[in-house]
């Protein structure tokens, strides 16, 4: 197998399928297909072109994996990062309604957010031939374990196994992408409409693509709009009920002068409206407005009614399964969902 000097790291790695179906222009199960054969032929075009992809890669077969049987078996896995997370718990929903529909068995598998039990997964995933796997959430920033996964998905790759996402992964495959960036900046221009200058955020672990982008949407248009978000003005924590009440305490105080705060996602929005109703004893929205991300089933029977950015996750989940069982198209698609505003009772203007 050829191999390849990151320009970030200097490291020397393996090149991989991947590597050469991005080179290419198409998707990872149509590059296996062109260089290992499948049940489905493509054109000599596309032969062509990843043939020569490989070349100039120097990109060779796993020879052992690929002499064995391609057979896969009618499960699929579904990779997420929280199964008790109403978030995943939507996603994996609408997935599950898809996958049901064509007859297949799907195996949830709860990371816990530990990178290395996701890894682990998708190594038993192909080992069980599993036709596909999903990939919920959010991918993790570790370049060491983003290369692991690269390889262990060329190899499920290998042996006719499929791969797609939901949200940022750090690699190119089939993909459900909701807006998480703009979500970011409609939250960051909802609370600015009404007034709020001083606000608050209660962000999740660093390491995750999503949490990234949702603070980058946020920080952005609150520049566009020449407003600052200081570091002392974030507060991260678990992506949890208890890690968002324990953020919005050390929060507020840091800064009691705080009129808002925005939750990178829904859960850790409601561990904020307990903090701030029986840790402090505010009133939301008269002292404290809040707005969360996701727009789960919980946050319009809450109290006060929770404002929070929508995304269509039942359909999202869905959209994901329906790229994975299609296997139909030559090139790597992408599904863009845009993120809306819900306005409910958690967010006023400010008093004063």
């Amino acid at each position: 197998m050829g191999t390849k000097r990151s320009r970030v790291t200097g490291l020397v790695t393996a090149v991989t399928l991947q590597d050469v179906a991005t080179e290419a222009g198409v998707s990872l199960a149509t590059a296996s297909r062109a260089l290992h054969g499948g049940t489905r032929v493509v054109t000599a075009e596309l032969r062509e072109r990843v043939e020569k992809a490989a070349r100039h890669l120097g990109y060779t077969s796993h020879g052992p994996a690929q002499a064995l049987a391609r057979a896969t078996t009618p499960v699929v896995g579904l990779i997420v990062h929280d199964i008790a997370d109403p978030y995943f718990s939507a996603l994996a929903i609408g997935a599950m309604r898809e996958a049901h529909e064509s007859g297949l068995l799907v195996l949830v598998c709860n990371t816990f957010r530990d990178p290395l039990l996701e890894l682990d997964y998708v190594a038993r995933l192909r080992a069980q031939r599993a036709r596909g796997v999903l990939l919920f959430g959010s991918g993790f920033t570790e370049r060491s374990y983003q290369s692991k996964l690269h390889r262990e998905l060329d190899l499920l790759a290998g042996l006719g196994g499929r791969v797609a996402c939901i949200s940022p992964h750090g690699f190119t495959t089939d993909a459900v992408l909701p807006d998480h960036r703009d979500g970011g900046r409609l939250a960051a221009q909802h609370l600015t409409d009404l007034g709020h200058r001083r606000i608050g955020v209660v962000s999740g672990p660093a390491n995750l693509l999503v949490n990234q982008e949702r603070l980058r949407g946020f920080r952005d248009q609150l520049r566009a709009l020449d407003i600052e978000l200081p570091a002392e003005q974030i507060a991260k924590a678990d992506f949890t009920r208890e890690g968002g009440r324990a953020a919005a305490i050390e929060l507020l105080g840091r800064d009691s002068e705080l009129t808002a705060i925005f939750a990178l996602n829904d859960v850790m929005a409601v561990g904020v409206l307990a903090a701030l109703r029986d840790d402090l004893k505010l009133s939301v929205p008269d002292d404290v407005s809040v707005v969360g991300f996701d727009d789960i089933a919980l946050t319009a029977d809450v109290q006060p009614a929770l404002s929070t950015i929508h995304l269509p996750l039942e359909e999202i989940g869905r959209r994901g399964m329906e790229l994975l069982l299609d296997e139909q198209a030559v090139s790597t698609r992408t599904v863009r969902v845009p993120a809306s505003l819900v306005q409910r009772a958690s967010s006023a203007p400010p008093r004063g």
